[in-house]
């Protein structure tokens, strides 16, 4: 028995036995038959012979009641499977369900039983009741983003010879998404994107959907993702439900899948994806029917109370070795850790304490250690390597192609996304905490289920073992998920804000709809009481106290500036963050509050990143920065420096050029908060004149007195700092340069000149002019805002601005009030000037007004 408090041993060397590689391997999650030529097959028409060849098999690979059914059954769509002849055991028992009903249904099966294929067989009964050419086939897959990835290819090279085609969508919201999605009939996303598509569920795209397949499905009960997806789910069966009301004679309804790898309330799940008259089909497997068996060993180490998280990770570097020895039966080993320098450091320890050297590869590692970039990843000649999203892509895949031929023993990889196609004998989870956002909190159960997932290699082995290091104290909670004996139940506290979305988009008005969608959840399977009445009146005078919606006594509801929190996918945490702005803010301010908005939350501080964001906050000649007081110490303030990117600054470091490009644009979206700044009347003409300017700055990716002007014209980019250098630092300054010259700066032939000149002359132009009329009054004077545009005529031919473009009119006095705020759009290019009267109060402070006009683009 291994202890936990042992010392670590000091090998010289461990020897691992390479496993024989197949020229052409087959990754396929939990098939337990493979072919080393699998036969060309597709659209075979059936014969007696392939029949009675099918049956022969059959009876073969049958033993007692556990058939396998054979992929020749498909035949029409045999090429699906076309690497291996029987569906495995898990698959075999689903067939039916799954191919030959139209039923919703739920799979609980191990990790590595092939739940994937359950998808496919899905797809294809579609097809099945679809003529071809499939116009009408769409189906939505929303897993994790790393699975979405991985299910795009292979789904991709499955699919595309039938005339399907897979459309991949993950990231943040863009608005032409769903014109993208068009003509796709497999789209794959995450929740959290399909969530911020599929709130104007109304729309008629979304009534395509035919399937709708749900991967990981006890993720409902996970903190961060668990209502997401259950509020995903809930307004899919709202789609159905809404599309079988208008059209009921064209019998055409969504069907709902889910897989799980642990759902020990399987029924649950079953009514709560129910088709309105009847549960859904479900099928619940035990460990025995993994196809490669795994050992789960759940080790607890002391952790003093004056030891902080940090100190404990490093300290379990130290006993790794040990477990490797123990559990890896010399073959290939997948260390998952908390932090990219964690993966770096468990590295560093393994390589320097043990010698994972394979008994006849050795030539080969150094082959591979030599190749590498980073001069750290040189410890691949003794038998280990590191993996995550800092390494430089093409190490990442030398890295990769190593460790997935079973050259390299032994790898340390900081995420799940990074580790998903790399299956390994032994998986050891180094710690069940991570840092987020600049604190420690545990993994989340899905995450963990999809590390240990990762163990066994249905090619090579019929064995695998995962091992979790964690604290004695929690060893007993991980063993307890280890086993699935943990009931799924509905985080109800975190579906608040998504019926905030539905209520503000008008898709709830009233409460009896808001309790029919609370009805649709898996809260509402699992409440014990019925606390719909007060999770609803609760989450209503929340929006309500911020302004978001108006309520009457009889509590019918209007959504207000609700919208815009809805239309953005903005947290209602950072609704409410926004909603405490005193009207006197500057531009720095403004940057602070954005920086604490819950969107950032998952944005950590590294340790190596400490000494490049404090050099960018100290630099003085760096006038435009809005230095923070002290050392970069939280992610607050590492999200602050997007200001950086704003100033044209070049960051070096790989890993935070990654990740300040996911800060812009989750900032660009938080930036358009200043349409609700703007719609507050409490809000200052300072706070709310700086959020026009700062929504500006990042659609411009730019701060307004920045001297890089000309990175906003689509053929400079990356040639503004000669522009700089030149002197060009305004539009105005541009126009007036003779074209020639312009080649001269930018090395660059004619016509370059001319049409970067041209570009700028095609901009718009205003005037603005304003005059007080005679007449007295002592309390308001009376004043003409005229603005004109000045190049109409030019503009009428052409234009660079896009047609979206528009400008704000904002006036303001000395006593930080907004006399107007106006918006001016097309309707200016068509008129060529825009008048209007306004009634100024006299301010106690002073007379004088500031008035200005700013453009929502440039």
């Amino acid at each position: 028995m291994f202890d936990a408090d042992d010392c670590t041993l000091s090998l010289d060397s461990l020897f691992f036995e390479k496993p024989t590689v197949h020229k052409k391997p087959f990754p396929l999650e939990g098939s337990q038959w493979q072919l080393d030529e699998p036969p060309p097959l597709k659209h075979i028409p059936a014969t007696q012979d392939m029949q009675q060849e099918a049956e022969s098999l059959s009876a073969l690979y049958s033993s007692g009641s556990e058939v396998l059914r054979p992929v020749s059954e498909i035949v029409k769509f045999r090429s699906i499977f076309s690497e291996f002849p029987f569906f495995n055991y898990v698959q075999s028992k689903a067939l039916d369900d799954v191919l030959y009903t139209n039923k919703n249904f739920v799979a609980c099966a191990p990790t590595g039983s092939g739940k994937t294929v359950l998808f496919e067989l899905a797809i294809i009964r579609l097809l099945m009741e679809t003529q071809e050419p499939w116009r009408d086939v769409k189906a939505v897959y929303a897993p994790i983003k790393a699975l979405c990835s991985q299910c795009y290819d292979s789904w991709s090279k499955k699919f595309g010879p039938l005339g399907l085609t897979c459309k991949e969508l993950t990231g943040d919201t863009e608005i032409d998404d769903l014109f993208e999605i068009h003509d796709s009939h497999i789209i794959l996303t995450t929740p959290e994107k399909w969530d911020s598509m599929s709130r104007k569920w109304k729309d008629s795209l979304l009534q395509l959907v035919r399937l709708f397949l749900i991967d990981e499905v006890h993720v409902v009960k996970d903190a961060t993702r668990g209502a997401t997806l259950e509020v995903v789910v809930s307004r899919m069966k709202a789609v159905n439900s809404y599309r079988t009301s208008q059209n009921p004679e064209a019998g055409v309804t969504m069907r709902l899948v889910a897989v799980s790898a642990t759902i020990p309330n399987i029924c649950d799940i079953a009514d709560w994806l129910s088709n309105g008259s009847e549960p859904a089909s479900y099928l619940s497997m035990d460990e025995s029917h993994r196809p490669v068996k795994l050992r789960k060993v759940v080790l607890g180490f002391p952790c003093s109370g004056t030891q902080t998280e940090f100190k404990f990770d490093l300290s379990l570097n130290y006993k790794m070795a040990n477990i490797i020895q123990t559990y890896s039966d010399q073959k290939p080993t997948l260390v998952f850790c908390s932090t990219r320098k964690g993966a770096q450091q468990s590295a560093a320890v393994l390589a320097k304490d043990t010698r994972f050297i394979m008994s006849f590869e050795h030539k080969q590692l150094m082959t591979y250690a030599n190749s590498t970039l980073d001069s750290k990843l040189r410890l691949m000649m003794l038998g280990v390597g590191y993996h995550h999203a800092g390494v430089d892509l093409s190490d990442r895949k030398l890295v990769e192609e190593a460790f997935t031929l079973g050259d390299l023993p032994v790898l340390t990889t900081r995420t799940l996304a990074m580790g998903v196609n790399l299956p390994a004998h032994l998986v050891v989870i180094k710690s069940t905490m991570q840092y987020v956002a600049g604190s420690c909190e545990e993994y989340s159960e899905a995450d963990i289920l999809q590390m240990i997932g990762r163990a066994g290699r249905p090619q090579f082995d019929t064995s695998a073992t995962a091992v979790i290091m964690t604290k004695v104290h929690t060893r007993e909670k991980y063993m307890k998920l280890m086993n699935g004996i943990e009931i799924i139940e509905s985080l109800h506290s975190h579906l608040v804000e998504h019926l905030n979305a539905e209520i503000v988009l008008q898709t709830i008005s009233d409460v009896n709809m808001a309790l029919d969608w609370i009805r649709s959840t898996f809260l509402y399977i699992r409440a014990l009481k019925n606390p719909s009445h007060y999770l609803c009146l609760k989450t209503l005078n929340s929006l309500s106290a911020i302004d978001l919606i108006t309520m009457d006594e009889d509590i019918n509801i209007k959504p207000t500036a609700g919208r815009l929190m809805a239309r953005y996918c903005v947290a209602f945490e950072t609704m409410q963050l926004f909603s405490r702005v005193t009207g006197s803010e500057t531009l720095p301010d403004l940057v602070d509050l954005m920086s604490k908005s819950k969107e950032f939350r998952d944005v950590q501080l590294r340790v190596n990143e400490k000494k490049t964001l404090n050099t960018l906050n100290r630099d003085k000649n760096r006038a435009t920065i809005f230095p923070l007081e002290g050392k970069i110490k939280n992610s607050e303030m590492k999200v602050n420096l997007i200001q950086a990117q704003l100033n044209s600054i070049s960051i070096q470091d790989f890993g935070l050029i990654q990740e300040t490009a996911k800060i812009f644009r989750i900032g660009m979206r938080i930036s358009k908060l200043s349409e609700f700044l703007t719609q507050q009347s409490k809000t200052g003409f300072c706070a709310a004149l700086n959020s026009l300017i700062l929504a500006k700055c990042f659609r411009a990716k730019l701060w307004e007195n920045s001297p890089f002007v000309s990175k906003q014209m689509e053929k400079i980019l990356t040639l503004s700092t000669a522009m700089v250098n030149a002197g060009l630092t305004s539009f105005s300054k541009i126009e007036q340069t003779n074209p020639r010259e312009l080649e001269l700066i930018l090395n660059r032939h004619p016509p370059f000149g001319n049409q970067i000149r041209e570009s700028v002359v095609h901009l718009p132009k205003y005037d603005i002019n304003l005059e007080q009329l005679p007449r007295y009054s002592s309390a308001t004077a009376e004043v003409v805002v005229k603005v004109t545009l000045q190049n109409q005529a030019q503009l009428l031919s052409r234009r660079t601005a896009p047609d979206h473009h528009y400008v704000s009119l904002i006036i303001g006095n000395s006593e930080n009030h907004v006399v107007i705020l106006h918006k001016l759009d097309s309707l200016l290019l068509k008129s060529g000037s825009w008048t209007k009267k306004i009634d100024v109060p006299k301010a106690s402070k002073g007379n004088e007004i500031s008035v200005n006009l700013i453009s929502s683009e440039y």
